[in-house]
């Protein structure tokens, strides 16, 4: 594993925009990085990545199975108990999962070690299957990289691939919310709307704030067409405290995530599973604040249970903090052990590996300047080379 410097593409940012793109560049700052590149083995992938990739998920659906007969440990996990039975039926009637990313901090060496997981609303998909891949083609068909360069990455296709299956195969009309000032999210709902057009399926892509609900308490868009299938980039534990959350349970609307994925879009989940699967070769140590275990962690990070975007986060190291971020974000928190992450001159680099119906599906990579990677993280393409 290694960084490399690259040429970028002279009509790079032309072509961002042409495939729906247009946050490559944020307040100024370049998101979308070409300059440079992360080069892997293939065993590096296969063995580094792809496979402890998948014995987290695994280990995460037998944590579902013992977390939902245990309704204090869904309460910890931020499922008010009033939606205890709402998650349990979704998990007990096979709701598929459609995609998730695994934080990932691997150096090469390994063993990667989970950071967090992003299970419900994650972002920076569209970059990671499609803009990282024509990226890929295109410096192969100048000479900039070999032609047998490769990359991990089957993103798109599995997503289609996945979008066939969450009705059993069945043909259906697809809405898709999220909230529409934020230009990232509304990109990510149009990039999922366009994979689920490639699998059949009829879509309609709208703001969340456009969802009604009526009388009977079924789900409708804009035009009073009933929502059978609703697509969110919107996280449970916000859908929990809406105003309209006691119509969730009898919408008879089917989600994307399904409900059960809000078991595992916390924070609260690190100390379950390390209570689960200590000393698990992929895991950190990792305690609720108020465990006196906690104590005994040397360097460590704080997160709250529920943050994005690197918000609200304190790292501690030889007994000082030497990172703490600011944001909206208070609550719970956790503590965790510090691992090494990916190391350059001037930063560090974080894998996200992707799972789509809960099987790798690739990676894709950020870069800061500090231990937190931050909003304004670059994202960086990658290549295996051996």
């Amino acid at each position: 594993m290694r960084r490399i410097a690259m040429p970028e593409r002279p009509d790079w940012r032309q072509k961002a925009e042409a495939y729906g793109f247009p946050f490559h560049t944020a307040g100024g700052s370049v998101y979308w990085d070409e300059t440079v590149a992360w080069s892997f083995t293939l065993a590096e992938i296969e063995d580094g990545i792809e496979a402890p990739t998948g014995e987290i998920e695994q280990l995460c659906l037998a944590f579902v199975e013992e977390a939902l007969t245990k309704p204090a440990t869904m309460t910890r996990l931020g499922v008010p108990d009033t939606f205890h039975g709402f998650v349990r039926e979704s998990w007990s009637r096979g709701d598929r999962n459609l995609y998730g990313r695994l934080d990932l901090a691997y150096d090469g060496a390994g063993p990667a070690k989970l950071l967090e997981y992003n299970a419900d609303t994650p972002t920076s998909l569209f970059e990671a299957a499609v803009f990282q891949w024509s990226w890929l083609e295109d410096q192969i068909a100048a000479g900039k990289l070999p032609k047998e360069a490769d990359q991990f990455n089957s993103l798109h296709e599995r997503l289609v691939q996945a979008f066939g299956l969450i009705r059993e195969g069945a043909r259906f009309l697809l809405h898709c919310a999220a909230v529409e000032d934020s230009v990232e999210d509304m990109a990510t709902l149009a990039y999922i709307a366009d994979c689920a057009r490639q699998a059949g399926h009829q879509t309609k892509v709208m703001g969340i704030g456009a969802i009604g609900v009526t009388a009977e308490g079924q789900f409708v868009g804009a035009d009073d067409e009933p929502i059978e299938t609703l697509f969110k980039l919107y996280p449970w534990e916000w859908l929990f405290r809406e105003a309209f959350a006691a119509h969730l349970p009898r919408s008879r609307t089917q989600f994307i995530e399904p409900p059960w994925k809000a078991l595992l879009s916390t924070k609260a989940l690190l100390p379950f599973l390390w209570e689960m699967a200590p000393n698990h070769p992929n895991l950190l140590p990792a305690f609720f604040a108020d465990d006196p275990r906690a104590a005994s962690l040397g360097d460590h990070v704080e997160k709250p249970v529920h943050s994005r975007e690197g918000a609200n986060i304190r790292i501690v190291q030889g007994g000082r903090e030497v990172q703490a971020t600011d944001g909206d974000y208070g609550g719970e928190r956790i503590v965790q052990a510090l691992a090494p992450t990916a190391r350059f001159p001037g930063g560090h680099a974080v894998i996200g590996s992707w799972l789509v119906a809960s099987q790798p599906a690739g990676i894709g990579i950020r870069e800061d300047q500090g231990l937190v990677t931050r909003d304004a993280a670059r994202f960086v393409p990658h290549v295996i080379e051996g």
